[in-house]
């Protein structure tokens, strides 16, 4: 089952800000708005350019870092969506958070290896 199902890229729901540059030079996050229920929730991914960085890298670097971050906070939403057991679906303006309806956790064993460990019987002839 597809963990991501919605309408447009999942990036397209990211808000991107800037903090104000500081002595350990600029510090960004990327947030991502969902629906939980009734409730409106987000994750954040923070990330920062240092002085250094910028200086030898210039605008080149800014957009690099700014690429490798988007790429590790949607495997990090891939992640997170794995381990609840969850997914999200399309909605607009922010997608829905659902938890998957399982049977049976996914790491149960299936029904007929449980039934062959059983425990012995005795049997008197």
């Amino acid at each position: 089952m597809k963990r991501i199902e919605l309408p447009r890229p999942i990036e397209d729901y990211f808000a991107f800000a800037e903090l104000p540059p500081g002595e350990r030079g600029r510090r960004f996050t990327i947030t991502f708005t969902y629906f939980e229920g009734e409730r409106l929730d987000r994750l954040q991914w923070w990330w920062q350019l240092n002085a250094g960085q910028e200086r030898s890298g210039g605008e080149l670097a800014l957009q690099q870092a700014r690429r490798e971050a988007v790429e590790r906070f949607r495997a990090h939403i891939e992640t997170w969506l794995i381990n609840s057991d969850r997914r999200l679906a399309g909605g607009e303006p922010f997608p829905f958070l659902e938890r998957l309806a399982q049977s049976e956790p996914a790491w149960a064993e299936p029904a007929d290896a449980r039934d062959a460990w059983q425990e012995p019987r005795v049997v008197n002839h």
